[in-house]
């Protein structure tokens, strides 16, 4: 199946072939994103009118939309250019005013002539204790009445499109509806009570009450569910690709990871090593392993990481540890050279900074299978990189790693297993929509001997405070971030802001106290100001968000956040784990300018009150929703059009294993559910999996 199925088409069709769509309403349609039928089916209503015949206006809770059956009365013609022409009318109980403006007089009295009976609905609202009702929706007489539909649904517009425009439209799309096969598990759905798909889109465009419009309504949770079940097919395809590329069984001895676990001064966690037995068993099994390691701020992924690589030289093979820039890449290496000196094994670190004679003396001792384990940027991807034998790649997962750039790094180590560490908490639902693909294991308990951090919200007004707070902490010979805010995204101003703070407090605090680092500073400038930090050559880093990526600084015991309520929860939270590294116990000032909105002073004390990540990034995302939280252009989370990512988190989960469970049972979808399931991509725009289909 090359194509778009031919039951799609007329769905797939000019928008203009439906009623009352010309081509000025297509174009004006095309600003909320819908260009054909298809779009338009998904595009369902949000409210609704309730028009059900009343016998008065009297008793209706105002203002309301009334439909109600009058006696016309005399009609007052406004008396200037532009005023009001208003028709008295009486209903079963009361009388009241219907009113018109710009109206033509002689019009008016045709439809609605003095003596006569006429059903009306409309808004109703009380101007100076009179019931008014302007504009009326329907006039129509009393035997024409229930063409007044009782509930008649609302729809987002755009300017230039009426809501007659678009319920004529919707009702015209599914007018086209093809009779589509079922695609969702029959117990599933037996279990859910949901209709079938054509009749579910019918009963979500034309719902009797606003109670049929909740989420939780069959049609349009089963709606959903064909949302989430598109998007875990398609991530359940990139999985059963990798896997289905041959992997290699691993085994470990546990005679490189018991000498670790005998040299560290403490007990892993038991999220620890119920990860480090989750990688161990993936790694044991032919499939490839393709696995998320999640851990909040200080829950010790190095450890982890370190134990999944000792598997594959325990195996008589190799690992490979890539960061995104030289300094995480310089700093897992510092991480990890003491575990390496335990085990005894070989650890070396490649980058782009590696040149001739040494660059080539560490490749071929790579191909070699002299080194064990490899730590490096994405140099180590270059064509000239040779392993004898690469069993395992940890990508640390701080660059937005996407299913794409997943199934490439598959191909470079044929058949090495994969693990993707991220330090970002995700919730649930968003980590199964980002990660769908990956098995997931969490790290959410910290490591003993880790110090609370102690947060606390300080106003800008208050800066000379901490200014001397930071030189008395200063004298103690404690190191201190300073975190400058982004201004208006203009790296300009944002640059005059650090450099601005950085020279008052190197005023106050004294030359070559101070360090700065900022986005515009060529690399090798800020490696270095980094490192003196590090090496404690300056106490207090003057900083940009640049080092919110895991950088390492043990002495560091204090973290000021300047402008705290412009950065957004998940980003503080990162920022405040650079501190509490160490044995003493840290601070973390958020200086915020009053006034605060609502929202930015529940981010901000939600902080305060929780070190936990998870917590505090389901926190984010009821605030802010999935497409702010991670930036929805580049984060690889689909737009859905009628599920609710934070709210029906609990039916993504069930997608989930369905998509994977269908694909064990018919991994090239040639059968029934199967081919219903390819219908069912191509009616979603799963370009990525139509993609994996066909070529697979």
């Amino acid at each position: 199946m090359s194509g778009r199925p031919e039951i799609l088409f007329p769905l797939f069709s000019a928008l203009t072939g439906l009623d009352g769509v010309g081509p000025k309403t297509a174009q004006n349609l095309a600003h909320i994103d819908v260009e054909k039928p298809r779009d338009l089916l998904f595009l369902l209503p949000y409210s609704g009118i309730d028009r059900r015949r009343r016998e008065s206006v009297q008793g209706a809770d105002l203002p309301d939309n009334v439909t109600v059956e009058v006696e016309v009365g005399a009609h007052r013609p406004p008396r200037g250019r532009g005023g009001a022409y208003r028709v008295n009318v009486q209903d079963a109980q009361t009388s009241f005013q219907i009113v018109f403006f710009h109206a033509r007089g002689d019009y008016l009295q045709k439809v609605l002539p003095a003596g006569e009976r006429r059903v009306v609905s409309g808004k109703v609202e009380l101007f100076d204790g009179i019931a008014q009702m302007v504009h009326p929706e329907y006039i129509l007489l009393p035997e024409e009445a229930d063409q007044i539909p009782e509930f008649e649904p609302v729809y987002p517009l755009t300017a230039g499109v009426t809501q007659k425009t678009m319920v004529k439209a919707a009702a015209s799309a599914l007018d086209r509806l093809p009779k589509l096969r079922e695609w969702i598990d029959p117990a599933q759905k037996d279990r859910a009570h949901w209709p079938d798909w054509d009749a579910a889109m019918g009963k979500a465009h034309a719902p009797s009450s606003l109670g049929e419009m909740t989420p939780s309504e069959p049609a349009r949770e089963r709606l959903a569910y064909d949302e989430f079940f598109a998007h875990q097919l398609t991530l359940a395809l990139a999985r059963s690709r990798l896997q289905r590329a041959k992997g290699v069984i691993s085994e470990g001895t546990g005679v490189l990871q018991g000498r670790v676990l005998q040299a560290l001064p403490y007990t892993p966690t038991g999220a620890q090593q119920r990860a480090i037995e989750a990688i161990a068993l993936d790694m044991a099994r032919p499939a490839r392993m393709n696995r998320l390691l999640q851990g909040d701020v200080g829950a010790g992924k190095t450890l982890v990481a370190f134990m999944a690589l000792l598997v594959a030289v325990e195996a008589g093979g190799q690992g490979v540890m890539m960061a995104p820039t030289e300094i995480l890449a310089r700093q897992h290496l510092a991480g990890l050279k003491p575990l390496a000196e335990s085990a005894g094994v070989v650890l070396e670190i490649l980058t782009g900074r590696d040149k001739g004679a040494e660059r080539r003396a560490k490749l071929e001792a790579l191909a070699r299978g002299d080194i064990h384990i490899l730590v490096g940027t994405h140099a180590v991807f270059q064509a000239d990189v040779h392993f004898a034998d690469l069993r395992l790649a940890i990508v640390d997962e701080q660059h937005r790693f996407g299913v794409r750039q997943r199934l490439e790094l598959g191909k470079k180590g044929a058949g090495a297993d994969v693990l993707v560490m991220t330090a970002t908490p995700i919730p649930r639902s968003l980590a199964l929509a980002q990660y769908g693909d990956m098995d997931v294991s969490v790290l959410d308990e910290k490591p003993p001997g880790r110090q609370p951090i102690t947060t606390a919200l300080v106003s800008t007004g208050r800066m000379e405070e901490v200014v001397d707070h930071l030189r008395r902490a200063v004298a103690e010979g404690k190191q201190c971030y300073w975190v400058c805010p982004l201004v208006e995204e203009s790296e300009s101003v944002d640059l005059t802001a650090a450099e601005e703070r950085f020279k008052h407090l190197r005023a106050v605090l004294g030359e070559g106290v101070v360090g700065l680092v900022h986005g515009q500073m060529p690399p090798a400038e800020k490696d270095a100001a980094m490192a003196a930090f590090q090496k404690g050559e300056t106490q207090v880093l003057v900083a940009t968000t640049v080092i919110e990526v895991g950088v390492d600084v043990p002495n560091a015991t204090i973290m000021v956040i300047e402008r705290a309520e412009t950065f957004g929860l998940a980003q503080l939270h990162q920022l405040r784990g650079r501190v509490g590294r160490g044995s003493q116990a840290s601070t973390c000032l958020l200086m915020y300018q009053p006034p605060l909105s609502e929202s930015g002073e529940k981010r901000l004390k939600v902080l305060r009150e929780s070190e936990d990540g998870f917590r505090i990034a389901e926190t984010d995302l009821e605030m802010r929703g999935a497409g702010d939280l991670i930036g929805t252009a580049q984060s690889g989370v689909p737009r859905f059009r009628i599920a609710d990512l934070e709210g029906q988190a609990a039916l993504m989960a069930i997608a989930q294993s369905d998509a994977r469970k269908l694909l064990v049972d018919d991994p090239d979808l040639t059968g029934s559910r199967g081919q219903a399931a390819r219908v069912l991509l191509w009616l979603m725009e799963q370009d990525q999996a139509i993609r994996l289909i066909t070529v697979g």
